[in-house]
């Protein structure tokens, strides 16, 4: 049997919305003569289906400029994608104190795979992509690791979000101002951990009677017309808004617009993510799938898909012109979907496990 994710009810720690810790924490079974906790599968179906549309989203990457269609759905996808993985990140992360063994799960449990991938995509693209002059750097995220990066720094900094008075205005006035503020430059990503921010804070401020309110009929129903909605504006805003908005790793000026249009944007960006999040969280099934067990081992699906995608780029294997018409384009769809759900499978989190979640118990004190 799988182990779902806890009930809204119940007191949860995760170091992801993709992670599974192995000493007993949820997502793993409990040692033996200790009773498991029920996990609630809406969380674990709500990981798997967000992780696939990451990595349909980087499939995309290459071919939707061949196509008004995808582009828009493109960015109907990026705008909710991530802020449903970080609300997420956020909610369980609302116990989070700088308690000795915590510390020790986020060392291990993030630390260590930002070290890890950090290394391991530059000396990829090295050999693979024949570049023998790609750098290593620990302070440039690179590709997916930037996530990382974040969640190391947005958990540390919970203890202070959970004493403030007003956390998601003061997280609001933070992102408007990194997005005023171009000097702040590419070390550790700081634009996009500080741009988002409020999904994080937002997800701290959470209670489980919050994810109560999507399961609504009434909701459910009117996703689908939202979203058919969404498409149908993506469509529209193609050629007249840059998609890097929606990545939220540049400042306004960098952009090319005037100052003032970051802070606009922030709120306007918001407005609909949380929309589209909220419905995409209504369409979540509630009872178990058989994705349901794929949905504790997202993180392995998040930063290994990353290598298909680069390896399809180095090599060029979708330039085939028949891949950017539509049949291409469902083709590459389907194959994505497909490879991070394998990625997300019990084999593989035994083979990643030493790198992903290594216990680590020699380089820490008892």
């Amino acid at each position: 049997m799988f182990d779902a994710a806890p009930s809204p009810g119940q007191n949860r720690k995760l170091l992801l919305p993709a992670q599974t810790p192995r000493d007993g924490t949820p997502g793993t079974p409990p040692p033996a003569g200790r009773p498991g906790k029920q996990r609630d599968a809406f969380f674990d179906n709500a990981k798997y289906l967000a992780i696939v549309l990451v990595a349909i989203g980087h499939a995309w990457e290459p071919l939707k400029g061949d196509s008004r269609v995808l582009q828009g759905a493109y960015m109907i996808v990026y705008a909710f994608h991530m802020p449903a993985f970080i609300i997420i990140s956020g909610f369980f992360s609302r116990s989070f104190d700088l308690r000795p063994d915590r510390l020790q799960r986020l060392i291990t449990g993030v630390a260590v795979p930002y070290v890890v991938f950090e290394t391991a995509y530059p000396l990829f693209k090295r050999y693979v992509d024949h570049s023998p002059d790609q750098e290593i750097s620990l302070l440039d995220p690179w590709y997916l690791t930037w996530f990382l990066c974040a969640l190391f720094i947005w958990r540390l900094t919970t203890p202070i979000w959970r004493m403030i008075r007003w956390p998601l205005p003061v997280a609001f006035g933070i992102a408007m101002l990194a997005t005023v503020s171009p000097s702040i430059g590419d070390d550790l990503d700081l634009q996009r951990v500080l741009q988002f921010l409020p999904y994080f804070v937002l997800g701290l401020c959470l209670k489980p009677e919050h994810f109560e309110l999507v399961r609504r009929r009434w909701l459910r129903i009117a996703a689908v017309p939202v979203f058919a909605a969404a498409l149908v504006f993506g469509w529209w805003v193609v050629p007249r808004m840059k998609a890097a908005w929606f990545y939220h790793r540049d400042s306004a000026q960098e952009l090319g617009v005037p100052w003032w249009c970051g802070p606009l944007m922030v709120l306007a960006l918001f407005g609909c993510s949380l929309v589209l999040t909220a419905c995409f969280f209504a369409l979540v099934p509630r009872r178990t799938r058989w994705f349901t067990a794929l949905g504790t081992g997202t993180l392995y699906g998040y930063l290994l898909h990353g290598f298909v995608v680069k390896l399809a780029d180095y090599k060029g294997w979708l330039d085939a012109a028949w891949l950017h018409r539509p049949l291409g384009e469902i083709l590459v769809t389907v194959l994505a979907g497909t490879v991070v759900t394998l990625l997300c499978t019990r084999p593989v989190r035994r083979v990643f496990r030493c790198v992903m979640e290594p216990g680590m118990a020699w380089a820490f004190r008892r």
